[in-house]
């Protein structure tokens, strides 16, 4: 049985999968090398309890209890001693997360699950970097986590029935709708919407458009609660060039990256945390070209 969740990596994802556990009655450590990383991480959390109150989503003691489950570390060692469940959420860095499953596997106990939110690369490989394959798996979550329904978990070559049990049980706890597929590179979601990022923007560097426009197009005409530009902007253009990199090597011709996203990416226009991507954010999200 899962109780406890170590959650390495307190970015934009890994915040949001610490909140979802926490308010799933899980006990949950968030775990990041860099202090200012934690405190960024805390006060984002703390906003979305506030407007979670606010809405009335849940009781003044639901809330404060869920506070009371999450807790704050820099030490992945100490964390990992005490899990049930390891998810990752470090950077799409092959090297990063090797070193990460590395040590979480001579820390945590025999028992303990590993997942990694990863959109694009291979959980028989990160099992690989451990002497518990059987114990590891995809767990993607969609963001902003707290607010998108699903979670795409897939399945190694060498995991276990028992852990894809665990994982999806986990997942309903946090109020989830789950898909349970096995591994091929992109899963099911990054596949579609890697080819609709970056079709989008051969569209921009043809003129076919403006962002504005093919974004609402996208919205209205095709029913996404958001325009691709829009989508990519949040996420990191640099992460859907990365992914896009991937998918290219791994899935053919057809993922190649769009040379104008390529050209943003070398620019630093990475997106809303750079304050500039596809549209300025420093300007009232006036559209740049």
């Amino acid at each position: 049985m899962i109780q406890n969740i170590a959650v390495i990596g307190s970015g934009v994802m890994g915040r949001g999968i610490a909140y979802v556990s926490a308010v799933g009655g899980f006990t949950v450590q968030l775990v990041d090398v860099k202090d200012e990383a934690l405190i960024s991480a805390k006060a984002e959390i703390d906003l979305i309890f506030s407007k979670a109150a606010a809405r009335n989503l849940f009781s003044d003691q639901e809330i404060e209890s869920a506070k009371d489950r999450l807790t704050y570390s820099s030490s992945i060692e100490e964390a990992a001693v005490r899990a049930d469940l390891v998810i990752e959420a470090v950077p799409e860095n092959i090297t990063i997360k090797k070193q990460v499953f590395e040590t979480l596997d001579r820390h945590a106990g025999e028992h303990c699950l590993f997942a990694s939110n990863t959109s694009t690369m291979s959980p028989t490989e990160l099992g690989s970097f451990t002497k518990r394959p059987d114990k590891v798996m995809a767990m993607h979550f969609f963001n902003p986590v707290h607010k998108m329904p699903l979670i795409e978990i897939v399945r190694g070559l060498e995991t276990s029935d028992e852990t894809a049990g665990y994982i999806e049980a986990c997942a309903k706890q946090m109020r989830k709708e789950t898909v349970l597929i096995n591994e091929f590179p992109g899963f099911v979601t990054s596949r579609i919407s890697a080819l609709v990022g970056n079709e989008a923007f051969y569209m921009l560097q043809e003129g076919v458009g403006t962002p504005e426009e093919i974004d609402k197009a996208i919205r209205l005409g095709l029913n996404y609660p958001m325009g691709p530009f829009e989508l990519g902007d949040l996420v990191g253009l640099d992460t859907r060039l990365h992914n896009l990199n991937y998918l290219h090597q791994t899935l053919g011709e057809k993922y190649r990256p769009a040379p104008l996203l390529v050209q943003y990416v070398k620019a630093g226009r990475l997106g809303r945390k750079t304050g500039k991507g596809v549209y300025d954010y420093t300007q009232k999200e006036t559209a740049v070209k």
